[in-house]
């Protein structure tokens, strides 16, 4: 286990490139792989978790090669053209959700036995939630435990084979559990139709089309006819916003901060995180944006509106929109002027940590005063944080949100277990120090 030491800064500026977005690179891995030809990915995912999706893509029949070296690097995916192979053996998920429950509703209509494998992490993490519909569409899936909402969890048996369309009404806000739906269904007979109470990000509906998929959208219900054809796409895969969050928050914390974003991703169903930015006191000006494959790619600049830091309340659906992004929002709560209330985030607890407990005690570390919920955390504002040992609970979004936390705080911070950033942005820490004005 390593330990990062970060020191106070006096300000926050500078202009980056952050490698590819996590979730876009686990989709174009995952239909390359199921598609016919060569797809030529650039600024793919440096993350480790994304690099699982490749690697079940290999064992499952794909060829894949990486050219070139740092931004001219790319990742070319020779697909199965439809027919995946018999693995030799389990497909190891590493730490990765994503690519665990998107890659059982990829597998399940093929004529195999799979097993899904993870390391600790993963298997504590719940998996009923994509059992349940891909078990009403004819697959054969068991989950160790037993099945149901007191067993669930990996390793996951799937014994392959074909599968009929469903409609299905998501019982709880998750891209992944309907990503999981659209793969199987894409391959089922019939036309499977997925229906969501809060809409979560849209990047496998883009992701799809690109591949040459049809689906459709009426109101809430997504529709998607089954055994169609991919074939390879050339793509360059967006910034990662959510790795773009840590640094929005670092600018919020100083007055005179200034910093731009180059080829950073603004897929709308993402953009609540630039809401809550703005709400809290940033200043965002975009300065270009593209589409490619249905995805918007951007330069945006970050500076902070004179007058203060402010708090907000995150609850109900927003929670659900940026849950990945709550834990760096908690982190920098105390610095706020009026706080920061979150509830309707209980997700929280069964991400790769219990992301709600591990804020709350590394934040009473640094000397912060808070109430924890069984669904989030009510932080008041107006307080001075210092520095202190830091549990990151091998979570890489805990390490890197008291990263940001330090900034501000008085003596310098240890985060033990840095090196868990690595899982979706091992850049953090140098592009942390480029920024961080001393």
């Amino acid at each position: 286990m390593s330990t990062q030491v970060i020191r106070p800064a006096r300000n926050f500026q500078g202009s980056v490139t952050l490698p590819g977005d996590k979730s876009i690179s686990h989709r174009y891995a995952m239909l390359a792989g199921l598609a016919e030809g060569t797809t030529r990915l650039s600024n793919f995912s440096t993350g480790a978790d994304p690099h699982s999706s490749l690697a079940c893509m290999a064992a499952l029949g794909a060829q894949i090669t990486h050219t070139g070296h740092g931004p001219a690097r790319v990742i070319e995916i020779t697909g199965t053209a439809g027919s995946f192979i018999q693995p030799e053996h389990p497909l190891d998920c590493g730490n990765s959700g994503s690519t665990m429950r998107m890659l059982a509703g990829l597998i399940a209509p093929h004529p195999h036995h799979f097993t899904l494998i993870g390391d600790h992490s993963l298997t504590l993490r719940p998996m009923e939630r994509i059992r349940k519909p891909l078990a009403a569409m004819g697959a054969e899936i068991h989950l160790t435990g037993g099945d149901g909402a007191q067993g669930g969890h990996a390793p996951i048996t799937i014994n392959g084979g074909p599968l009929t369309a469903i409609d299905f009404d998501t019982p709880i806000p998750s891209a992944q559990v309907k990503t999981a739906v659209l793969f199987a269904g894409l391959q089922a007979n019939g036309t499977t139709s997925l229906s969501e109470s809060v809409r979560t990000r849209d990047h496998s509906e883009h992701a799809l089309r690109a591949f040459g998929a049809n689906l459709y959208r009426n109101g809430d219900r997504l529709s998607i006819p089954g055994h169609q054809k991919l074939r390879a796409i050339d793509a360059t895969v967006p910034g990662d916003l959510s790795s773009a969050a840590f640094f929005l928050c670092a600018a919020l914390l100083f007055p005179d901060s200034n910093l731009i974003l180059d080829s950073i991703g603004m897929n709308p169903t993402r953009a609540s995180l630039l809401d809550v930015i703005t709400a809290l006191g940033g200043k965002i000006k975009i300065l270009n944006v593209e589409e490619h494959h249905g995805e918007l790619i951007g330069t945006i600049q970050v500076t902070t509106v004179p007058g203060g830091f402010k708090g907000m309340e995150i609850a109900g659906a927003l929670s659900a929109q940026i849950i990945d992004e709550l834990p760096v929002l908690a982190a920098i709560a105390p610095y706020t002027r009026d706080g920061i209330t979150i509830r309707d985030a209980k997700e929280l607890r069964v991400k790769e940590s219990d992301r709600i407990a591990l804020v709350a005690q590394n934040l009473k570390a640094m000397g912060a005063t808070l109430t924890e919920h069984e669904d989030g955390l009510t932080i008041p504002g107006g307080q001075q944080l210092h520095g202190a040992a830091i549990d990151s609970g091998t979570d890489h979004r805990i390490a890197m949100a008291f990263s940001i936390a330090a900034l501000r705080a008085t003596g310098d911070t240890e985060i033990h277990g840095a090196e868990a950033a690595a899982i979706s942005f091992p850049e953090f820490f140098s592009h942390l120090d480029e920024l961080s004005q001393r």
